[in-house]
């Protein structure tokens, strides 16, 4: 009986092993994008610009690597909290702006 029972323990410490490194790598954090950014910047734009602050989005580079800029009015901690920090495997970057005015028509 003791043999079945060092034989399950092997077994289930080697399938333990095995699967970790996979679900290590295939976490939220470190998945690929499996959309393009425009895509993703198309889905989610609408409920970012949703939270109080925010006043834009944008395709962007972190890097050298694509990722998702969104620009507030002043950078806080509630901010930072409400704004997720990756969007379907793409880094996400808060960028304090100021706010954003528009030009007068006639600047001659």
């Amino acid at each position: 009986m003791k043999g079945i029972y060092s034989i399950f323990f092997v077994i289930s410490i080697c399938v333990i092993v095995i699967n970790f490194p996979s679900n290590f790598i295939n976490s939220s954090e470190n998945t690929m994008p499996s959309k393009p950014i425009k895509k993703v910047l198309e889905e989610h734009t609408l409920k970012l610009m949703s939270i109080e602050g925010v006043i834009g989005t944008a395709e962007g580079l972190c890097n050298s690597k694509p990722c998702i800029k969104v620009y507030v009015i002043k950078k806080t901690r509630q901010l930072t909290q409400r704004i997720p920090t990756t969007l379907e495997g793409y880094p996400v970057v808060i960028e304090e702006t100021g706010e954003f005015r528009a030009l007068p028509e006639n600047q001659d």
